[in-house]
């Protein structure tokens, strides 16, 4: 019996559907009904109960799945503490990354780690939607905010300041606002998200916050696109300073009002499985915050940003 068979009935199990099963392993429908039935022929019964409509687990799938779920863990385990032990970095890399932060940041970063270990393959899933680590087929996701589900695994990579943004040739014509209060003056560049547009910033000077309502003409589900508006001169953008640090650094854009700051959120590389912390996903994590501690203290350095930042 073929262990990649086994893996082929779990996900049937998992999806009730062969062809959603197929979907997700890359594979034909028909290849992983053929697995199927290698298994249901070497064991000599049927684990599943087939309608035209649908398919269920049988009495002996109900008891066999279970136990070849732990078999497979176990084996799982195993192979990790040998790679472990043997200091063995391989295998694929399914990532999920923000659209601004893995386009302009994380890409090259992932092609330096596989030119340092060159048995890594990749898989990079680069969208702004909340990423479902079944249906998307991922391991991990590079993700702002401090991960809510309990179920998930998590390490803080960083602190990720907002900024307010514009580029030096929108605030020569229209002016820097001073405060707050001024920004409905402004024309707002929004990131968007299931039909529902981010458009009331949050400030605070440390004393006393402020939400205001802003209004504007562009508006995006894609961060990157946002920041590409920022960078054009179509607007003021409240944005992650790792995601516009190149830009800040440049000078394609600046800190449009530096005495009043946006919400700090956290970086965090997040997973499903703690069995999917392999030794090529820790070095992995242990560079991602090496890249972007060296990327705040770059922009400490310029007076964009406070140390407070790294702590």
């Amino acid at each position: 019996m073929l262990l990649e068979d086994l893996l082929v009935v779990l996900k049937v199990a998992e999806f009730r559907s062969i062809t959603a099963a197929a979907a997700h392993l890359d594979m034909r429908t028909a290849t992983a009904s053929a697995a199927l039935k290698r298994v249901e022929a070497s064991l000599g019964v049927e684990l599943f109960i087939r309608t035209t409509r649908s398919l269920r687990l049988s009495s002996a799938g109900e008891r066999y799945i279970p136990e070849v779920e732990q078999a497979l863990l176990k084996l799982d385990q195993a192979r990790l503490k040998i790679k472990d032990d043997l200091d063995i970095v391989d295998g694929e890399l399914r990532i999920a990354l923000s659209s601004d932060l893995g386009r302009n940041l994380v890409t090259p970063w992932l092609d330096e780690f596989m030119d340092t270990y060159p048995q890594v393959s990749l898989r990079s899933h680069i969208s702004d939607s909340v990423i479902d680590f079944y249906r998307d087929s991922v391991d991990m996701a590079l993700r702002y905010g401090l991960p809510t589900d309990a179920n998930l695994y998590g390490f803080k990579i960083c602190n990720a300041p907002g900024l307010l943004c514009a580029s030096p040739d929108y605030l020569v014509k229209h002016g820097t606002p001073e405060h707050p209060h001024h920004l409905p003056a402004y024309n707002g560049l929004f990131y968007q998200l299931h039909d529902i547009t981010h458009d009331v910033w949050e400030f605070s000077d440390g004393e006393t916050d402020y939400k205001i309502k802003m209004s504007g003409n562009r508006a995006s589900n894609d961060g990157d696109l946002v920041r590409r508006w920022c960078v054009a001169g179509q607007g003021l953008a409240v944005k992650s300073a790792l995601d516009m640090a190149d830009d800040l650094l440049s000078g394609r854009v600046v800190n449009a009002m530096a005495g009043f700051k946006p919400r700090t959120t956290e970086l965090w590389l997040i997973y499903p499985s703690r069995q999917l912390i392999t030794p090529a996903a820790r070095l992995l994590r242990d560079m991602m915050k090496k890249k972007c501690t060296g990327i705040l203290k770059e922009l400490i350095e310029r007076g964009i940003l406070d140390e407070s930042v790294l702590n």
